[in-house]
């Protein structure tokens, strides 16, 4: 009987997988993780930088201290001088990098 039964329990997770139904649902409340918001490299927190994809503590506060030794970035492209920050990981990044001079100055990429 328990055979019969995880037979039975085994072949509904193959057809519910093969007919794309899922077999164990989501929360219906789940909603899915917001997107990072574009932030000016020139004003923002260590806080605002760890939301990014791949920024950790580290690599923000990392990139505050090249920031303040720079006297700010001129161009996005300049977050290589962050270790760890290379150019693949910039191309993944850039969608959400802003650079100005000022917090409500007019933001270049």
């Amino acid at each position: 009987m328990i055979r019969n039964t995880l037979a039975a329990l085994a072949l509904g997770a193959v057809l519910a997988g093969a007919l794309g139904a899922p077999i164990a649902s989501a929360a219906p409340d789940a909603k899915p993780a917001p997107s990072p918001a574009v932030v000016n490299v020139n004003t923002a927190t260590a806080e605002e930088l760890t939301a990014l994809p791949g920024i950790g503590e580290k690599r923000a506060q990392a990139i505050l201290e090249i920031r303040k030794e720079k006297g700010g970035f001129k161009s996005v492209d300049e977050l290589t001088e962050v270790k760890g920050i290379g150019p693949a990981n910039l191309e993944k990044l850039r969608p959400y990098l802003r650079v100005s001079s000022e917090a409500s100055g007019a933001a270049r990429p």
